[in-house]
């Protein structure tokens, strides 16, 4: 068996061990700015687009939740309407606010709905686009402006802090695809239905926010034109019907599963509307009260690559027909350049957060595929375990070990694209999987 080399981030540093009773009362901050772009902008997502954005249909949005349990330890929840956040954004983010507001990285959690019609930020995907220089310039000062937004939120989060109820209910909802079977009937097609409903209330019993998840690709849409696709549209339509409550959407371990039919903008609607009586009927259900403490950790596991390439080999792919992997071939031969070797494993971001005994919620970095989900919720709990993907870094797809042997896109192909040296082994499930076992035994509660 492979043993992975890691950074375990615990007592003290990145990893919080809280000792009090469950009925632990809350604090709750929410805060949210808007982060459409003020200027014409590629858009990140599908590499078949040849020029920037062409106008806004909805307005994106960083929103955040800040958390305070009864010992006073606050932890943060960042959701987007993003791509993703990758590496050299999102560390930047978590240092910033980390420094700035006295957090540890275990308590920030920085996660995204993955629309594919927000902007390109960052080098996220690189090879997937062509993009001019000036277009490069436009980035950089949206991904810059995006860092200096997404700190000030967290502390305008921490700033509102008031006294709070939280509770947990999930509904499901059915428009979520495999679209691996979709493609080839071949192949299963799992999918992870679940809706999961974490609501805030206030000591009177009024709704504040809900957070709530579904694995699911935000692609309907494949315009030009700015906008959360559907995630965006189930926000702004539980704001309509709840006045003065906010609404976060989390984006779970959908990475094989596609909203279908799609692109038609009544489509995204529709998929937010019935997204929204989803979580309206969750929040209707019998909630079950989620007490603390709230213990938090965070692991980066060095997930190992297959042999990279040659210097030869690369120098060969820049003849291939392919324009992906003539971009993907240069980015390597000058990392090559740059660092004399390719890396041969990833510093995979994992995190738990623990709300007592009532609620596991599982933050994974990359695309993960819905086996994970599914793995996590039967062994730890299905009516306890939420499993949130494109957390922290978005870097790859995180395929399971079935996924990898059956190969496709998802099961290494988007390596070209995201600009990795190779697929990954086929211990990547075990060892995320170990990964997370270790951290849900760090933040066990107490007996």
């Amino acid at each position: 068996m492979m043993v992975c080399m890691r950074t375990f981030l615990l007592a003290g540093l990145f990893c919080t061990t809280l000792l009090q009773p469950l009925s632990a009362a809350w604090k709750a901050g929410l805060a949210k700015v808007n982060i459409t772009p003020r200027e014409t902008i590629f858009m990140a997502g599908y590499g078949s687009r040849t020029h920037p954005s062409e106008g806004v249909l909805a307005d994106i949005y960083v929103k955040a939740l800040a958390l305070e349990d009864e010992s006073g330890a606050r932890a943060v929840l960042v959701t987007s309407e993003l791509l993703g956040f990758p590496k050299n954004v999102g560390d930047v983010i978590a240092s910033r606010a980390a420094a700035k507001y006295s957090l540890t990285r275990d308590r920030i959690a920085l996660t995204s709905s993955h629309t594919h019609s927000a902007p390109v930020i960052g080098r996220m995907l690189w090879p997937a686009y062509e993009i001019s220089a000036e277009q490069t310039a436009v980035i950089d000062r949206y991904t810059a402006w995006l860092i200096n937004q997404t700190v000030d939120v967290i502390g305008a989060a921490l700033k509102n802090l008031s006294p709070a109820t939280l509770s947990f209910s999930q509904d499901t909802a059915g428009f979520a695809v495999n679209r691996r079977h979709a493609a080839r009937r071949a192949w299963p097609g799992p999918v992870d239905q679940d809706v999961p409903v974490l609501a805030v209330r206030a000591p009177d019993g009024k709704l504040r926010a809900a957070v709530f998840g579904y694995a699911c690709h935000a692609t309907t849409l494949d315009i030009n034109q700015i906008s959360g696709d559907w995630p965006g549209f189930a926000q702004t339509e539980l704001e309509k019907e709840h006045a003065g409550a906010e609404f976060l959407f989390v984006a779970g371990a959908g990475a094989d599963a596609n909203p279908l039919p799609r692109r038609k903008v009544e489509l995204a609607r529709t998929y937010g509307r019935v997204m929204a009586l989803a979580v309206d009927n969750a929040l209707a259900a019998k909630a079950r009260p989620v007490a603390g403490p709230l213990r938090t950790a965070f692991e980066h596991v060095n997930l190992p690559f297959q042999t990279p390439p040659t210097r030869a080999e690369l120098q060969a792919r820049l003849s291939d027909p392919s324009v992906y992997t003539v971009r993907q071939a240069k980015l390597l031969l000058a990392q090559l350049d740059r660092d004399g070797k390719l890396p041969d494993q990833y510093p995979y971001p994992l995190q738990v957060w623990r709300f007592g005994k009532d609620l596991n919620l599982i933050i994974m970095g990359g695309e993960v595929v819905v086996d994970y989900a599914l793995r996590f919720k039967a062994q730890y709990g299905w009516d306890t375990t939420w499993v949130a993907g494109y957390s922290n870094d978005v870097f790859a797809y995180i395929p399971s070990l079935r996924v990898l042997k059956e190969g496709g896109y998802e099961g290494g192909g988007a390596m070209v694209a995201y600009g990795q040296p190779a697929a990954f082994r086929p211990a990547v499930e075990e060892i995320v999987a170990e990964s997370v076992d270790n951290l849900m035994r760090a933040t066990e509660p107490a007996k």
